[in-house]
């Protein structure tokens, strides 16, 4: 049973995998990867803790860019032996961590150039129960 734990995403893995042109990918992944959005090389690590389990209702901390904020995901959980594999969606608003380039909430008229607030963190969890 899963009933709490802490998990680290590597901010500089960020991958961009619908874009195929390699000179638009990588001009892509450097802003992600900016100011703007991530500011991996200061915060080179983002930050989930789980802090309560009810049924496969998971809430915890969210760490982006040192900022905390409260997520909750729905998981499907599955247990073989002494081993759990937890896997559900998070979905993130980007300007609850300070990632406002281009967004609707703090921008006018930017038309075919708005970036939408929310992103989908997908999250697989592999666990091994302890003594």
């Amino acid at each position: 049973m899963l009933t709490a734990g802490k998990f680290t995403i590597d901010t500089t893995s960020i991958r961009i995998l619908d874009v195929t042109d390699p000179a638009t990918n990588a001009q892509f992944a450097g802003h992600l990867a900016s100011d703007d959005f991530f500011s991996s090389e200061k915060y080179p690590e983002a930050i989930f803790e789980i802090k309560e389990v009810l049924k496969n209702h998971v809430e915890g901390v969210l760490t982006i860019k040192g900022i905390a904020k409260p997520v909750g995901f729905d998981a499907s959980v599955s247990v073989e032996g002494d081993v759990l594999k937890a896997t559900g969606k998070i979905v993130i608003d980007r300007t609850d961590y300070e990632m406002k380039f281009r967004s609707g909430n703090f921008f006018k008229d930017l038309g075919d150039t708005l970036i939408y607030n929310d992103f989908n963190l997908d999250v697989t969890v592999t666990a091994k129960a302890v003594a």
